[in-house]
């Protein structure tokens, strides 16, 4: 179809524009073109899904040319769109859409005006080509210019170094698990003797037995590819760093983009996993551990925009941990879902944000909720569909995962289904705790000054209204995403699995349980808080949670610290990497001394050794 390549084309036309104007352009004209290609984008998605729908066809690919061949290694320019495919170019271009929209008005006083959009362009045009690549090369481009991308965004205030250490801290981490990845790939062109995404999975299902040794080594170095950018243990500790970023990139990163990039590799390259039960059993161990673990440190955060960040490592542990189960539709069902109700409450609290001078401390905020009642409503809509409350569409996804996980034919159905509704719980305690904290009970702090506008200004329209669609698909999203979603494994991953039987009724009553007891520990004053805190036990477990579970601290002291050491000391002054680059040089002066001794000038030399090369050649033949 030839309409597939203007998707990623139109992002890609935006930052062109904008990078060769060079800031030139004015800051209206930049919100146009920064904002409108993603817009566009996202009209041409809508259009391409029409005519997916109202199609026989289960897949559209575009006209293709060679993008490189070096022997038998033939790489071409190709994209390809399915049902999976397509879930991820509407919500790549919809919420990136609404985000960007979004960004005009949040980043309007801010520097970098043209400079922001033309990273933010980029990033989904990036995302697009790492989606709809039909070739796992091609995803490969697309991985790396995420990376990239982020790497900008995060530290755009590049003028504050704690900001410019974050985007370094993403940009490595991330790189340990593109590494893994690229070993894969190697691994999967030696097997298979393609990298066409859908010619490997044709070699799995013929070719490879349940048994495969190095189809489990494939599937678990995709495995840590997918950790990497989807921020899941133990490659998690750049996320919360991410922040540093300002809060529309923090939507675009952690809602509709970077870190879902993990969770579509695991699902494309299936047929790979379902041969494996190892690597099955460690995607959805990594899910589980990191649900867990982030949910825990949630519940001791101060900064709103954290708390965010580690309730999104939770919600992809979430998706990690259908996928493991083999709830592969319910598992891309939370992806999408996520999205809406993520991006919302990032731009919620960007709001909240700008409003209290750029603090972000909620023990600073409180009684908000009178003076911001548009985004009091756009977080209360968004907290209930990540607590996921009934007709919500976290709801719909996060339950058709449990009850799902609760039917597999694992050894470990009971325990991995227990362990997600603890997370579960853990949810909704740090989502009322935010909205306490952030919302009710007395000010804490002075905030802006807001001014008086109608609802029809554009300032407020660029608010208001992305406010408005992300919080319909919040509660209207389950519905409509219901079907589609349903069947795109053919697993019948959603809607097979809702009975009333008391597991059911148990999913659906955890949820209620985590607020009512969220609202008891933070809302009233039935429950002493402070005799929970203020003891040795509990000053530790806040402490411990609070660092992460110490995965910084390890890292730092095993090896951030030693690496500087030797770099900084006598013990590597004349960098051991450097010896190899000496070596050359050394090697090239000596035969640069040796050749040029030959070089004399004379007539009579050169003949001379032109006839005794002859000579030479003439010996070669005749000998051999």
């Amino acid at each position: 179809m030839h309409l597939l390549w203007a998707i990623p084309a139109l992002p890609l036309a935006g930052f062109l524009i904008l990078f060769l104007t060079e800031g030139r352009l004015p800051r209206a004209m930049v919100s146009n073109i920064g904002a409108g290609s993603v817009g566009l984008a996202a009209l041409l998605t809508g259009y391409v899904a029409w005519q997916f729908i109202s199609s026989d066809s289960t897949s559209f690919t575009s006209s293709s040319w060679t993008w490189m061949i070096v022997g038998e290694f033939n790489v071409s320019f190709r994209l390809w769109v399915d049902a999976l495919s397509l879930v991820m170019v509407s919500v790549i271009t919809g919420v990136g859409f609404l985000i960007h929209w979004y960004a005009t008005g949040y980043m309007s006083e801010e520097e970098g005006y043209s400079r922001f959009f033309c990273y933010m362009n980029l990033f989904v045009f990036a995302m697009l080509i790492l989606v709809m690549g039909d070739n796992l090369l091609l995803l490969f481009l697309g991985w790396e210019g995420v990376g990239l991308c982020s790497y900008l965004l995060i530290g755009f205030f590049h003028k504050v170094p704690e900001f410019g250490y974050a985007a370094r801290k993403a940009f490595v981490v991330t790189r340990v698990g593109d590494t893994f990845l690229i070993i894969a790939l190697f691994l999967l062109f030696r097997e298979v003797g393609s990298l066409e995404i859908q010619e490997g999975l044709v070699y799995a299902r013929e070719n490879m037995s349940d048994a495969s040794t190095i189809n489990t080594i494939i599937c678990l170095l995709l495995l840590g590819g997918a950790v990497g950018k989807s921020a899941q243990v133990p490659l998690q500790t750049w996320l919360p760093d991410a922040m540093a970023g300002p809060t529309p990139v923090s939507a675009l990163i952690h809602a509709a983009t970077m870190v879902t990039a993990g969770v579509y590799l695991i699902a494309r390259m299936q047929d790979f996993f379902m041969l494996s039960q190892t690597a099955m059993l460690c995607v959805a161990a990594v899910g589980l551990i990191t649900l867990l673990i982030a949910s825990f440190t949630a519940l001791v955060q101060s900064d709103i925009k954290r708390v965010l960040a580690f309730s999104t490592m939770s919600q992809i542990g979430y998706m990690f941990f259908a996928l493991g189960v083999g709830a592969w539709s319910a598992g891309l069902f939370h992806l999408m879902t996520h999205a809406f109700f993520k991006a919302l409450l990032f731009l919620a609290s960007g709001s909240v944000i700008l409003a209290m001078h750029h603090e972000q401390n909620m023990f600073k905020m409180g009684g908000l909720w009178k003076k911001l009642p548009i985004p009091f409503i756009a977080m209360l809509v968004g907290s209930a569909a990540l607590v996921a409350l009934p007709l919500t569409s976290g709801f719909f996804s996060k339950d058709a995962i449990l009850l799902k996980a609760w039917k597999s034919d694992s050894d470990f159905a009971t325990l991995f289904w227990t362990v997600a509704v603890i997370a579960a719980f853990l949810t909704s305690l740090y989502t009322v705790r935010m909205m306490v904290l952030t919302f009710f009970g007395k000010p804490r702090s002075e905030m802006h000054e807001l001014k008086k506008e109608s609802l029809w200004h554009p300032s407020r329209i660029r608010t208001v209204v992305p406010f408005g669609l992300l919080a319909v698909l919040s509660i209207a999203g389950g519905w409509m995403g219901f079907e589609f979603t349903s069947d795109l494994f053919g697993d019948k991953g959603v809607h097979a699995e809702f009975h009333f039987d008391p597991i059911a009724l148990l999913t659906l009553g955890v949820p209620f349980a985590g607020v009512v007891v969220g609202y008891f520990l933070f809302a009233s004053d039935l429950i002493d808080r402070r005799r929970l805190i203020k003891n040795k036990m509990g000053e530790l477990l806040s402490k411990f949670w609070g660092s992460g579970w110490g995965f910084d601290w390890v890292y730092d002291t095993l090896i951030v610290k030693p690496f500087r050491f030797i770099a900084q000391t006598r013990l590597n002054r004349n960098d051991v990497v450097d010896l190899f680059f000496n070596l050359i040089k050394f090697l090239a002066n000596l035969f640069h001394h040796i050749l040029s001794m030959f070089q004399t000038g004379h007539v009579r030399w050169y003949a001379f050794t032109m006839v005794g090369g002859l000579l030479l050649v003439f010996l070669a033949v005749v000998w051999i």
